[in-house]
């Protein structure tokens, strides 16, 4: 991850932590994703790691976000995990090594369901720092991200594969829906920031 040599960013917490049903949540997510951009420079490639597969409803939230983001067919990033071409714990090492192969020194975003407390169904997370992909089902995968975003889409700590399996669907579309909009909305704000600032330094 680059930083910029201009001004630095105030710190803020580490993570965010909001209730889709919150009314301002894409505003919230937006503006913690602009600032975690800000700690790269312009140039640097944005990575979206969404991990996950649709043969279970409740770890389909990854393949989803990267299904509707792949639908805005966008130069302003750089997308592994679909529902056609998932991001799983099979293929989950290969993909990370072509990452680092194809692109250099990429800002890497992950993305991924997790399971939670029961009043924290439902919330949405943006995290400084790598995913833990396959924690919940105690499985041993590699960190995935500069930050990550997190839905949780059920309560852990009992029978997880069960769980995940059982997930509402319609929270699961619900929240993937919130993760792809903000994003790309972040995106396209941080790009146009971008080019305004270059435009000003010619």
């Amino acid at each position: 991850m680059n930083v910029s040599s201009k001004a630095v960013p105030l710190p803020e917490p580490s993570c965010l932590k909001i209730s889709h049903a919150d009314p301002n949540i894409y505003s919230a997510i937006t503006h913690r994703l602009l600032f975690h951009f800000s700690r790269t420079n312009a140039d640097t490639p944005i990575i979206i790691v969404c991990v996950g597969t649709d043969r279970s409803t409740g770890d389909s939230l990854g393949p989803l976000v990267g299904t509707a983001l792949a639908r805005f067919h966008s130069p302003l990033f750089h997308l592994y995990g679909t529902l056609d071409e998932p991001v799983h714990a099979v293929n989950l090492q290969e993909t990370l090594t072509l990452i680092h192969e194809k692109h250099n020194n990429p800002f890497i975003i992950g993305i991924d369901a997790c399971l939670g407390h029961s009043a924290s169904v439902g919330c949405i997370q943006v995290v400084d720092g790598p995913l833990r992909p396959g924690a919940g089902v105690n499985k041993q995968l590699p960190p995935v991200g500069d930050i990550h975003l997190t839905g949780i889409v059920n309560v852990g700590g009992f029978m997880e594969y069960f769980v995940l399996q059982n997930t509402r669907l319609s929270l699961v579309m619900r929240l993937s829906d919130i993760i792809a909009s903000s994003l790309y909305s972040a995106l396209k704000q941080w790009n146009l920031h971008a080019s305004s600032a270059a435009t000003r330094e010619r």
